[in-house]
């Protein structure tokens, strides 16, 4: 037997995660600044940092508790959907999800954003349209999405900056679903 390396985009992106949060312990918040979306009043648009951290905020987290909710979900349906949709479509999902959620970040909340629950949760809405044959919509769909948004609005009461990633990005994972299968 030997190791396969089934999906090298979400493997490699879990890596990547794992090795910021490495390096942001190991050398403290300002490492991680590089991997936050900053905030409205936080970002330039004459800084070329804050234009890539609207990329790469995906990759920090501030616990491994953070890292490993995401992770779990990400490798958990991201491996399925790579090989149902390619790796060049999961990393252009991903980065869309991640330009949008930072442009969204900076536009409405004053905090910063790090993580990747909004790619996680893009991944579970796109996960419940593997199967979708032409001119259906999945049940899964409508129960996935039900118990995701009502998580999301009756979970703790506060919508924050976490909760409005996780349905911009599930939001977006719906959209990929129905794009990619028209």
């Amino acid at each position: 037997m030997r190791l396969r390396y089934n999906a090298p985009v979400v493997i490699t992106f879990s890596v990547l995660c794992a090795a910021v949060l490495l390096l942001s312990l190991l050398f403290g918040g300002s490492f991680l600044e590089a991997f936050t979306a900053p905030g409205r009043g936080g970002f330039s648009a004459r800084d070329p940092f804050d234009w890539v951290a609207l990329f790469l905020h995906p990759l920090g987290h501030a616990s491994w508790e953070h890292l490993l909710g995401n992770l779990s979900i990400i490798l958990l349906v991201g491996p399925m959907l790579e090989e149902k949709h390619g790796s060049g479509a999961m990393v252009l999902m991903m980065l869309i999800t991640a330009l949008v959620t930072g442009i969204l970040n900076v536009l409405f909340f004053s905090s910063g954003l790090v993580g990747s629950s909004g790619i996680a949760f893009m991944m579970i809405l796109l996960s419940s349209f593997v199967n979708r044959g032409t001119g259906e919509i999945p049940v899964s769909f409508i129960l996935v999405a039900l118990l995701f948004l009502g998580r999301e609005i009756a979970g703790d009461g506060a919508v924050g900056v976490s909760h409005f990633a996780h349905l911009v990005g599930g939001a977006l994972g719906a959209l990929f679903g129905f794009l990619r299968h028209k």
